[in-house]
């Protein structure tokens, strides 16, 4: 388990600082200069060659990429050039509402996909598996921008049942019953595509698992079906459904930023469209990096589960060093 450990960790340290670089460049390649927008159109030369040395936006490439991860690793994110503030406050005031958002929709896309993943395989009728197939497709086929308008349409102006946007007053955790009205809009719309994914790969898994010879030995015995499923096959199918949930994770919060410019959800999404509608580029390189190492942290997670359940993946990696 030390020597699979040991080899998820050097590829997630080489991916986190490609990206890293990746992101640094990219951010320097977009369209248009911050130090134009910080000086204004009647600035003189003068003025924004001062800002642009001011900023180190002078210096060359690699020199300015060496100082930011030295600045990451003192944990000094540096001042935002346009939204003001320090950019470790901006992420720490938006980071718990986007958390909240994100959990929320995975605790959604994983009950929904359990549910929706077991009664298929249990009762299998050709109904409810044409019904959740034309689910799953409108699920992923509609942009979750969409999903999120018709939602905010039908429930908050039609018949306007719930909040249409934004946070609880008082808190998440001040009033629950509160928050919880705040969280089923946004959350549904976020979660659709993840559920769709993971109750796909789920169903599949099951059934492949129905198809083993132990299953086979277990209905001749007369095991009901249901039983079968319930405590053999979802056992057996869900080691490998955990390294699509960390996938999903990550999707989830991409997803965000849309979702969240929606329902005027203050959190991580928000913020970074604010900063790259500003050309802020200190807080959108932080955010970037910070959503690769999330997703990095998530799957390098996920991945050790998976071992941990199923002995033959850390085998195979300590054999042939495949990944």
């Amino acid at each position: 388990m030390i020597r699979y450990l040991l080899h998820r960790l050097g590829s997630a340290l080489l991916v986190t600082v490609l990206a890293s670089i990746g992101i640094f460049a990219l951010i320097r390649l977009v369209p248009g200069d911050p130090v134009s927008v910080l000086a204004g159109p009647d600035a003189t030369p003068a003025s924004r060659a001062a800002i642009r040395a001011e900023l180190g936006l002078d210096q060359p490439f690699w020199s300015q990429y060496l100082h930011w991860l030295g600045d990451l690793a003192r944990l000094d994110l540096g001042p935002s050039y346009k939204l003001g503030g320090d950019v470790g406050s901006l992420i720490a005031d938006g980071a718990l509402n986007t958390v909240v958002l994100t959990l929320f929709a995975l605790v959604l896309a994983s009950a929904g996909a359990l549910a929706a993943s077991t009664a298929a395989v249990v009762w299998d009728r050709r109904w409810l598996n044409s019904l959740l197939s034309a689910l799953n497709t409108a699920a992923v086929a509609v942009p979750t921008f969409a999903t999120a308008l018709v939602l905010v349409l039908v429930f908050a102006v039609r018949f306007p049942v719930l909040p249409a946007g934004g946070t609880p007053p008082g808190g998440f955790f001040a009033h629950p019953d509160i928050a919880f009205q705040y969280l089923i809009l946004p959350g549904l719309a976020l979660a659709l595509p993840a559920w769709a994914a993971l109750t796909r790969f789920l169903t599949e898994a099951l059934r492949t698992q129905l198809r083993q010879p132990y299953v086979t030995t277990a209905r001749a015995l007369g095991i009901p079906r249901r039983r079968i499923v319930l405590t053999q096959a979802l056992r057996n199918a869900l080691p490998s459904s955990i390294t699509v949930l960390g996938i999903q994770f990550g999707t989830l919060l991409g997803g965000a930023i849309l979702v969240e410019a929606v329902f005027a959800w203050p959190g991580l999404g928000r913020l970074i469209e604010q900063g790259i509608s500003s050309r802020d580029y200190p807080v959108v390189q932080v955010l970037l990096l910070l959503s690769v190492v999330v997703f990095v942290l998530t799957q390098l997670a996920s991945d050790l589960i998976h071992a941990w359940l199923d002995p033959r993946v850390r085998l195979t990696t300590g054999t042939n060093g495949a990944s």
